[in-house]
């Protein structure tokens, strides 16, 4: 009964307050097969869940006890470049990636702040440093962020990063708006599904489709787009899925239709449970092994883990069901791997 008056109660407010920011417009442009005028879709159905099942999940409970903190096996010291095919992966924490290749060092998702929530001192906190000490990367020359949730887009470490490095951020369509929002030193150049931005002559970067949804305050859901990333480079096209969930899988073959296999893809394989709740906009690790395949990546990384709790499962899950899962589909375990933060994988 209690639980029935918090969730009326609850709903009472959200509706009283949705006019609020119903009119504000955060991409102005032409409808298309996923843009409705005023709100993204995926074109596939509904993505992500409403603000009473967030409420309904959360007052169920049942989430594992993660350790409050775990140190830093290693910190890493990029080098300043790397040249050329060669491939240099560090991975830094949660959606985290340095990618080094071609004389191009790239971010996904940079996230250096303690927490990934809207104040700094409530929400998600870090269980480990990041891998890398922010003093201690290279020149970035380009930032990819994938959408606007608090743990992938990091503003603190955003501004940081354009004071110390004034890098290039590409993004989808609308979340210029968030960035630009007392930001406004920002180089930002905005995409939307399957369209690109030449870098030089050697370096593209193309926004391609996946399943999810964006929200950064509370009345403005899907006013700004997600995606994730393929970039093409002199050593091989790499692949940086975001968030995601699986559906029916067609954006990832429509994306080794367009592109081939891949070099490397990054997928997320943590922030998955409880399964009614996340399966639409989240892949477990089982079904991260069926993007994989759909890609047809020559290697996966693992990311979206150890850093943040998130979801329900624990801290040590999504790497026990990932093993799991790789046997079950007879992929062999050097083609999907995690890797420890603070750790760089060299391509062979």
């Amino acid at each position: 009964m209690k639980r029935a008056v918090i969730l009326a109660l609850l709903a009472g407010a959200i509706a009283a307050c949705a006019t609020l920011d119903y009119h504000r417009r955060y991409y102005v442009g032409p409808a298309s097969d996923h843009f409705d005028g005023t709100h993204f879709f995926n074109p596939a159905g509904a993505i992500g869940k409403g603000a009473l099942d967030v409420i309904q999940w959360r007052l169920k409970g049942g989430a594992a006890e993660w350790p409050d903190a775990v140190p830093l096996a290693a910190s890493a010291k990029p080098p300043e470049r790397v040249d050329g095919n060669e491939l240099k992966v560090t991975f830094v924490g949660h959606a985290t990636v340095l990618i080094q290749t071609a004389g191009f060092n790239i971010l996904t998702d940079p996230h250096w702040s303690e927490r990934a929530f809207m104040v700094s001192w409530a929400g998600p906190k870090r269980v480990t440093p990041p891998g890398i000490a922010f003093e201690d990367l290279p020149p970035i020359d380009l930032v990819l962020v994938s959408h606007n949730h608090y743990d992938h887009m990091d503003l603190p470490t955003l501004e940081r990063l354009r004071e110390a490095h004034d890098p290039l951020v590409v993004t989808p369509l609308g979340n210029e708006h968030v960035l630009l929002d007392g930001h406004d030193d920002l180089r930002i150049h905005t995409l939307d599904w399957w369209q690109h931005l030449d870098l030089n002559d050697r370096v593209r970067v193309h926004v391609v489709p996946v399943y999810h949804w964006s929200r950064r305050r509370l009345f403005d859901r899907n006013k700004a787009l997600w995606g994730g990333f393929v970039v093409e480079t002199p050593g091989g096209k790499l692949y940086y899925g975001g968030d995601t969930g699986l559906w029916d899988g067609a954006f990832f073959r429509e994306a080794r239709e367009r592109f081939g296999s891949f070099r490397l893809a990054m997928l997320p394989v943590g922030a998955y449970e409880p399964r009614w709740f996340m399966k639409d906009q989240h892949v477990n690790p089982a079904e991260a092994v069926q993007v994989h395949n759909l890609l047809g990546a020559q290697a996966t990384l693992g990311v979206h883990l150890r850093t943040f709790q998130l979801t329900d499962e624990s801290y040590e899950q999504p790497e026990i069901e990932l093993a799991a899962a790789l046997r079950e589909a007879n992929v062999p375990a050097e083609q999907f791997f995690t890797l420890p933060i603070g750790a760089t994988w060299i391509a062979p």
